[in-house]
């Protein structure tokens, strides 16, 4: 399943070959700095957290990198590190299964074919758990979670 509100983003993924019942999930761009929006953007990243894994397909999330580190709102920042926290936990308990959870930082610059191509990767069986994967610089010289 693929949840995003980026159609050429979304399309990105549709061309990519993931494991049957892997889940897709990029943080919603537009989340208020209101905490019933940001706990339904978790609830539902759970759920469909949780369908995925029990079909034994991978998870990964995208999201923004500026709101790792806070820097588009309250409201973003704690969807991304949320997610980040989560991905970490599952990979934990999905690990003897097989199953990778992964996140993936994107920037307003990153191509959506590169974003795909990381993704795909990331949800193969053979490939990393539990991992962050920055595909811009914005990072660098900051403090990170």
């Amino acid at each position: 399943m693929i949840r995003c509100s980026d159609v050429g983003l979304a399309n990105a993924f549709r061309d990519r070959s993931l494991p049957e019942g892997s889940l897709v999930f990029v943080a919603e761009p537009t989340i208020p700095d209101e905490w019933a929006a940001v706990a339904a953007e978790l609830s539902e990243a759970f759920e469909l957290s949780q369908a995925a894994v029990r079909s034994g397909g991978a998870v990964a999330y995208l999201v923004n990198s500026d709101d790792l580190l806070g820097r588009r709102g309250p409201g973003r920042a704690m969807v991304a590190c949320g997610l980040l926290s989560a991905a970490r936990s599952l990979a934990i308990e999905s690990s003897r299964a097989g199953v990778p959870v992964n996140v993936v930082a994107v920037s307003e610059s990153t191509s959506p074919d590169i974003a795909g191509y990381w993704v795909e990767m990331l949800c193969r069986p053979d490939g990393p758990n539990g991992e962050l994967i920055r595909l811009s610089g914005d990072h660098l010289g900051k403090t990170i979670p």
